[in-house]
């Protein structure tokens, strides 16, 4: 079996998909590192959420960023190669799926909210890795933004509206992971 430690990257230099190398802080590789860093904080959530609710969003939303990562590591020109290779995408019924969950979880939470939320305040694991998630999400998204704004675009515009609807269901989940038994 090949090691997992190839040194090809010991230049400060990565691939992308299809053989193209960039540096290590090009915006691209950043935004797939921060989208990474959010799939193992979904994995945090997933672990210790006190809900299926939120075990489910986490996830089935860890499914989709695999496909993120790899729109993410396709340069400029290779998407049509991605896609005839690579089935998993974000699209519009992924973000449709979000507004499902954004919709249910504000209707059956019945919350009532004052001023700001303090994560961890409720001394709830899953509510609080919920934020956590939250936060990291919201970098990743800062940083598609960033790609984009750079001249490197990422064709898809769905991926920005998953990860902007995602957050907020994020935020829904930890206040539902927090709700007191009635």
């Amino acid at each position: 079996m090949p090691s997992i430690s190839t040194r090809q990257g010991d230049s400060g230099h990565t691939d992308l998909l299809f053989g193209q190398r960039v540096p290590k802080n090009h915006p691209r590789v950043t935004a797939l590192g921060a989208v990474d860093e959010f799939n193992a904080a979904l994995g945090l959530l997933r672990i210790h959420a006190s809900t299926t609710e939120a075990a489910e969003v986490a996830s089935h939303s860890q499914q989709y960023l695999i496909g993120l990562m790899g729109e993410l590591a396709t340069p400029i020109g290779g998407e049509d190669r991605y896609k005839g290779s690579h089935p998993q995408r974000i699209k519009a019924e992924h973000v449709a799926w979000l507004d499902g969950w954004v919709e249910r979880l504000e209707r059956e939470g019945n919350f009532s909210f004052k001023g700001w939320v303090l994560p961890g305040a409720a001394g709830v694991a899953g509510g609080a890795y919920a934020d956590f998630a939250r936060t990291v999400c919201r970098r990743a998204e800062r940083c598609i933004v960033d790609l984009q704004t750079s001249g490197d675009e990422l064709p898809n515009p769905e991926v920005v509206r998953f990860l902007n609807r995602l957050s907020d269901t994020l935020w829904l989940l930890a206040r539902w992971e927090e709700r007191k038994p009635e």
